[in-house]
């Protein structure tokens, strides 16, 4: 029986996967002319990303390492034989986006207390969307910002933690600099850029 719960949580997760590979198909210029707003393309990626993370999240590595002890979860997961981090697997999926040439949106996962130092905020519109949903619970923060010559739609989205393994990880770890989260604290948030240009 755990055989198929496992499978079925690996599979529910691919297939809200493969939502988001198909809304990647569909370019700030796709959408312009199909009449969803930026704000609108925003929302619907980050629900998909919600969803995988959250299913990944509870029903894989929080399942099995915390209530069925099978395998444990580990930022070495490839040395050590375990589970991917949830944050490893989103940012995974990130890295895997923004090798799509035509993916028409990029997105990361960022704290304004990181464990890894890649995962905080480096622009103004980021710094000041993290502490927003900090703030702000259950709101979102949209702006837009030019970088590298390009003018960016930039929704920031609340990540919270779903699971008592979410949170123990970043309570326990050497590197974090806030130790005393609970379960639905803004952790962090996710990062959606959609070009305008």
């Amino acid at each position: 029986m755990k055989k198929k719960n496992i499978l079925y949580a690996v599979l529910l997760s691919g297939a809200t996967l493969t939502s988001t590979l198909f809304l990647s198909g569909c370019g700030e210029s796709e959408a312009a002319t199909s009449g969803i707003s930026p704000q609108k393309m925003a929302d619907g990626l980050h629900l998909v990303m919600k969803s995988d993370r959250t299913i990944y999240t509870r029903n894989v590595v929080n399942r099995l390492v915390k209530q069925d002890k099978v395998i444990k979860a580990s930022e070495h997961w490839a040395d050590d034989k375990a589970l991917p981090l949830p944050a490893q697997m989103f940012r995974m999926g990130a890295e895997m986006v923004a090798k799509e040439p035509n993916a028409g949106f990029s997105y990361s996962l960022q704290s304004i207390w990181p464990i890894n130092a890649q995962n905080a905020p480096k622009t103004e519109v980021e710094k000041t969307g993290l502490q927003y949903v900090v703030d702000n619970p259950g709101q979102n923060y949209y702006a837009e910002e030019e970088l590298g010559g390009v003018k960016y739609f930039t929704g920031v989205y609340a990540d919270t933690g779903v699971a008592a393994a979410c949170v123990d990880c970043h309570n326990e770890h050497k590197d974090s600099p806030k130790t005393d989260f609970k379960l639905g604290d803004v952790m962090g948030g996710v990062v959606i850029r959609i070009p305008l240009d």
